[in-house]
């Protein structure tokens, strides 16, 4: 690399550190939020007493995520880092905490904001052994697809934030009070809305929808994968194929990034439909923020199971 082309990347360097710094001086607390919906979360419960870095889009795994450089440098600069936890960020969080040397948001530090902890894990494996496939330890880390999750997580994410910035207390209160009730009606209203999907029986692309599956009483019959995570074959799929004919069910739901092979797969051999899901904040035009992902979920479920 020629010299005044390493003045210039390091120039490019330091002008986008000075940029994030100034960016965190005009906020209360800097907040580097490891998924969308946390993203999301943050903004409604902070407003402008907040600045938020999302970590990831809607359109990666969150499980395959690179520790690159723009990241270390924004955890660096951040006061509070709010992630799922239960191991969904294990593949990369942890090299990033470490390269950031932010002791704020080490884990144990007040910094450090785990959503999985203040809900209730499913999935939870009787044993562990990587044969089985892609098993997290403490359970299931997709929370995000049930709205009750979000409202169990709203009230501690709230105080947290107060703990870290008391001077606006007050403010933290008031918005989540007010995200509470909104976010309290709009579960009633997509209840209501969804009740004609209870029981209704579905498969799945990936194990990561046990929470959506449980608020809304769907059954898995099927999974189109053979163990979680674990790519599926053309002669797996074709035994899926067999069973769906035997045991016939409704359609068939993946994420909007995951592979649509093993899904178009059954649906072109069986006839069944597909719902591709948000899965996250930002996953489709309509889930432009919390309410708009459970909006589109729903109407996207619907759609595809031809039941209103």
């Amino acid at each position: 690399m020629r010299t005044g082309h390493i003045v210039l990347f390091f120039g490019v360097a330091l002008a986008a550190l000075g940029t994030i710094g100034a960016t965190a001086a005009l906020a209360d607390v800097n907040v580097f939020a490891c998924e969308p919906e946390w993203a999301s979360l943050t903004k409604e419960l902070g407003g402008d007493k907040v600045s938020v870095y999302m970590a990831t889009q809607a359109s990666q795994d969150p499980h395959q995520i690179q520790a690159r450089p723009s990241l270390i440098a924004h955890a660096r600069a951040a006061d509070l880092a709010v992630c799922t936890g239960a191991e969904l960020e294990i593949g990369w969080l942890p090299q990033i905490q470490r390269q950031a040397t932010n002791g704020k948001i080490l884990p144990g530090a007040k910094g450090s904001f785990e959503a999985a902890r203040y809900v209730h894990l499913l999935d939870v494996p009787e044993r562990l052994d990587r044969a089985d496939g892609d098993v997290h330890a403490a359970g299931n880390p997709h929370i995000q697809t049930d709205p009750r999750n979000i409202a169990a997580v709203a009230k501690p994410l709230a105080d947290r934030l107060a703990e870290l910035d008391p001077a606006n207390a007050a403010y933290y209160a008031s918005r989540y009070h007010a995200f509470d009730e909104r976010w309290t009606m709009a579960m009633q209203g997509w209840t209501l809305q969804a009740a004609s999907l209870r029981g209704l029986p579905i498969g799945t692309q990936h194990k990561n929808w046990t929470y959506l599956l449980d608020w809304l009483g769907m059954t898995e019959t099927v999974t189109l994968e053979p163990k979680p995570g674990i790519p599926p074959s053309s002669g797996y799929l074709a035994q899926v194929v067999d069973t769906v004919r035997q045991q016939p069910i409704r359609l068939v739901i993946r994420a909007a990034y995951e592979d649509s092979r093993p899904s178009d797969f059954l649906k072109d051999r069986a006839g069944v439909p597909v719902a591709v899901l948000p899965f996250t904040v930002g996953g489709s035009d309509g889930a432009k923020d919390l309410f708009g992902l459970f909006d589109d979920t729903l109407n996207r479920l619907l759609a595809a199971a031809n039941v209103r």
